[in-house]
């Protein structure tokens, strides 16, 4: 996620240069290669569908290195789609200790203690976060507190600069479509990550996120790229 300080070099490498969600890569240490397997092979099973067995190799991993949990928000996804919102609420707790500035830190612990306990608990419940300065991150937060609107969201990434439009859009319209979804609105949160996957889809980390939301909800089928 933003802003969020590489794991411990004694385990990881960090690669990227990027500091959101979606640009994160990491190599072993050589004497960490089994490590760096049980984290790959995490991803992997999320992508492919599978986020049960995905939660199941991050619980591993967080077993053999109990001090890697704060960092590691993409358990927290796989525990989202896992259906285990009460561990994936404790995760983006746990993660908002290393990276204090990350809205999307924020929508995800919001959608596990919605999903968890109710709206109201979640609206609660919503984390403090520093300045994230990603169009469209503070009308997200806006949204997600209850004082800002799903226009608000749309009309800061369409007036986002050209080159970083189609990104922003898809950021919008997958967190539009995840509180939809914390709500129990359905068809809302079809129609914005159909668009998040679709028509405004990108080849990065949480562009497939979106994409594996709708895989999993059964939506693909409405894709309109």
């Amino acid at each position: 996620m933003a802003h969020d300080p590489p794991i411990p070099r004694r385990l990881f490498v960090a690669l990227a240069t990027a500091t959101t969600i979606h640009a994160y890569r990491a190599t072993a240490v050589a004497d960490d290669v089994p490590l760096q397997k049980l984290f790959d092979d995490s991803v992997r099973l999320l992508f492919d569908g599978k986020p049960e067995a995905s939660a199941l190799e991050f619980d591993a991993l967080i077993q053999a290195r109990p001090d890697m949990e704060p960092h590691l928000w993409q358990r927290g996804l796989a525990l989202y789609y896992a259906n285990r919102f009460a561990d994936g609420r404790r995760q983006f707790e746990l993660h908002r200790t290393v990276n204090p500035a990350d809205v999307e830190n924020v929508t995800w612990h919001f959608a596990c203690a919605a999903r968890e306990a109710g709206p109201e608990a979640a609206r609660q419940a919503i984390l403090p976060v520093g300045d994230d300065g990603r169009v469209p991150m503070t009308e997200v937060l806006a949204f997600y507190r209850g004082s800002g609107t799903a226009d608000a969201v749309i009309a800061a990434a369409d007036a986002a600069p050209e080159a970083n439009r189609r990104d922003a859009r898809c950021y919008a319209h997958l967190y539009l479509g995840l509180h939809a979804e914390a709500l129990g609105r359905a068809e809302a949160a079809r129609e914005h990550m159909v668009l998040a996957a679709g028509k405004y889809s990108m080849n990065h980390f949480m562009g497939k996120i979106a994409e594996l939301h709708i895989r999993l909800r059964g939506w693909d089928g409405a894709i309109d790229r």
